[in-house]
């Protein structure tokens, strides 16, 4: 996408259209775009899913895992991998990172050290996140291949959580319902078919062992390593348990169905259950934990919790309509987000941040980055689901510790976030991970977010000792540069970007707004308990070096080399327009010099090496430019595609499904819908002056 002209446009945003008195039939709306899949074969791309948020099950053409081995995923459940043999590399312990210099001083980042490679692998890949099963339909106990079967048809029901199949197989229709509890790590089945008779078909439980191989991991884990491990069964009445032991990983598969059925195995090497009855129907739960459970959950009690807690979701909170504009733009935008609220409850609604592929993959090991928490969590505060921002906004509170760890390790004050991380706190050693360093200034993003709806003692408690950490450290890593009298940021660093030589990028433009930003939030949070803001923040954020410039306009850091030539810097993340989009304009910021940027980025730009989260940062700085076409355009680039049920497509750089581009999208719908604070109001384009929106709250 090429875009030329002037930038900022009054002209193309209608401002603050009056609300509508009669609410929004969401029901309507919801179904309007429920997804659905038919034909010959199954996807091998995307599944479809249900899931709670913590629990997540991905299912082919026939509402299982029949023919496709997608995954059930879950928060909690991670294995280790047998520590290398090598000697002096058998332990954690015997990692040592590398030795940088930085203003003067050697410092020690967690990087991969060529004289310890099969630690440093090991530390990366571990622990990862496990697959829990895989679940499908067997006939007479043998696979079932597409060819198999005849006419699928597939709806997911988005209003109440249920995936409705159909499907023949051998002339015998089948059908399939498939949903999950939203309180538990449960599935709820219920299949109906005349081939279940006599046991000729049966639903399969297999368990995979899971490596520590593959970056990305469509589908995770090897179900051919059968030695690796160990399954057991355990018969109860209308009800059976599986123990699944791998290493030092454990976990249980409490199954409970409705009527007569059994489960056995056929073959004892095998880690493949069966699961049968003798009538036309088999419905059925199962419930993953990490200690024995004895759910008595049945299908038809958590289709009822499935419907409510869907329902309720969808009509609170925040809602767009846009079905009565004529524009088959407008519709496109409003598909996408109806797929994208529903698949961020199941993929980005947990006790962690997510994975930037949610609960559908494994990326980066399972892993989860913390400086993609912005694009994961912040739209939940601004479409008024703050609660479901509150499982995952914890992990600061819970990370504080062995951030103050990595900070105090490295002769900082304060707390030092980390990059790509586990449930525990530790980042993964990387140069990246290591260098990287604007996650440090979400909790500030976060925290004025929460005040701004909360604005009383509790919300000023619970982030008062994490802003105070972070502050610390943020004036502690910027140095003072007795030549130029201001403070520096680097080298060595990382920008947003991650695309410059790290011993040569200071003053990265994005990372000296975001830590005005901070500070100054910082300086706010004492400011509100009463207390007296400390003088070196003050300093600091005073004194940060000025915004980098060259031949009239910002670049990436201070002093790039070929800004507008090197194809190494125009092709990734633009983060030198995210000053004025992402973040509120700077104070220092010189509008016509940032107006002269975007116009050479637009002209420069890579946009084809471009993915997910760069068109919502392009569209938030149209947005603030007064461009609401621009903006639209942006977020129907060909580069930013949704597939047929909602899945962002990641491409060859990171996986699919890439969630940051849906969290990005909610964003700018939210800013559409409600503009940001001191322009507060609708920003749709005038053509689109039929555009409805409940209960949005602004962006900073």
């Amino acid at each position: 996408m090429r875009l030329s002209g002037p930038v900022i446009s009054s002209a193309a945003i209608a401002w603050a259209y009056p609300v509508t008195a009669e609410p929004i039939n969401r029901r309507d709306v919801v179904r309007n775009f429920n997804p659905t899949r038919n034909g010959s074969a199954s996807s091998y791309d995307t599944p479809m899913q249900v899931g709670n948020g913590d629990f997540a099950f991905g299912a082919d053409v026939t509402g299982l895992q029949t023919v496709v081995p997608w995954n059930i995923l879950s928060s909690w459940c991670w294995h280790n991998s047998s520590l290398p043999t090598t000697p002096g590399q058998t332990s954690p312990e015997d990692f040592t990172g590398l030795d940088w210099w930085t203003h003067g001083r050697p410092i020690n980042y967690a990087q991969p050290n060529p004289a310890e490679a099969e630690i440093s692998q090991w530390m990366i890949a571990n622990p990862h996140r496990v697959n829990l099963a895989r679940i499908g339909l067997a006939l007479n106990s043998k696979s079932i291949e597409d060819v198999d079967i005849g006419g699928p048809l597939q709806r997911l029901d988005l209003f109440n959580g249920t995936l409705h199949s159909t499907f023949s197989i051998r002339g015998s229709t089948v059908s399939v319902e498939t949903l999950a509890d939203p309180a538990s790590d449960t599935l709820g089945v219920k299949v109906q078919s005349k081939l279940l008779r006599n046991e000729s078909l049966s639903v399969f439980f297999d368990y995979p062992y899971p490596v520590d191989k593959n970056k990305f991991e469509k589908f995770v884990g090897v179900f051919n390593s059968t030695s690796n491990h160990t399954t057991s069964l355990r018969n109860g009445r209308n009800s059976a348990e599986i123990e699944h032991n791998i290493d030092a990983t454990t976990y249980f598969t409490h199954i409970r169905w409705d009527g007569g059925a059994s489960v056995r195995r056929l073959n004892a090497s095998a880690h493949r259950y069966f699961l049968t009855t003798q009538g036309d129907s088999l419905t059925f739960t199962a419930t993953f934990a990490p200690r024995r459970s004895h759910s008595n959950s049945t299908y038809a009690a958590i289709s009822a919790s499935s419907s409510d807690w869907w329902s309720n979701y969808w009509e609170t909170g925040a809602f767009l309509d846009l079905t009565t504009i004529p524009d088959p733009n407008a519709t496109e935008i409003q598909r996408r987000t109806i797929l994208s609220q529903y698949l961020l409850a199941v993929n980005e609604a947990g006790r962690d941040p997510p994975q930037e592929s949610g609960l559908a993959n494994n990326g980066w090991y399972g892993k989860f980055h913390m400086e993609m928490v912005y694009w994961h969590l912040v739209h939940w505060n601004l479409w008024g689901k703050q609660d479901l921002l509150d499982r995952s906004i914890g992990v600061y509170e819970r990370f504080l510790p062995t951030s103050l760890e990595r900070a105090a390790y490295q002769g900082y004050t304060g707390a030092r976030w980390g990059k790509m991380s586990d449930p525990t706190g530790r980042s993964a050693p990387g140069e990246i991970n290591s260098l990287l360093i604007w996650q440090q200034v979400h909790p500030f993003y976060f925290a004025e977010l929460e005040y701004r709806q909360n604005p009383g003692n509790g919300t000023l408690a619970k982030w008062d000792p994490i802003l105070t950490a972070s502050a610390e450290w943020m004036s502690s890593y910027a140095f003072y540069n007795k030549t130029t009298g201001v403070y520096d940021l680097g080298p060595p660093m990382y920008p947003v970007s991650e695309n410059t030589n790290p011993n040569a990028t200071i003053n990265s433009i994005f990372e000296l707004s975001y830590w005005e930003f901070g500070l100054s939030i910082a300086a706010k949070w004492q400011q509100r308990q009463g207390k007296s803001v400390p003088l070196h923040w003050t300093e600091v954020a005073d004194n940060l070096a000025p915004l980098p410039t060259a031949n009239g306009s910002y670049v990436t850091y201070e002093g790039a080399p070929n800004m507008w030539t090197d194809p190494d810097l125009t092709s990734d993340h633009q983060g030198l327009l995210a000053i004025n989009g992402v973040l509120p304009p700077p104070p220092n910021i010189d509008l016509a010099v940032f107006k002269a940027t975007v116009e050479r980025v637009y002209q420069t730009w890579n946009f084809s090496l471009s993915y997910g989260w760069d068109f919502p940062l392009l569209a938030m700085t149209a947005l603030r430019g007064g461009d609401a076409e621009t903006a639209i355009r942006w977020l129907l680039d060909e580069n930013f595609a949704f597939d047929d049920v909602g899945m962002p497509l990641g491409g060859s750089r990171v996986p699919t499904p890439y969630f940051p581009a849906s969290g990005g999208l909610m964003i700018v719908v939210a800013m559409l819908a409600a503009g940001w604070e001191g322009d507060e109001g609708s920003k749709w384009p005038n053509s689109w002056g039929d555009a409805r929106s409940e209960a949005f709250e602004s962006l900073l």
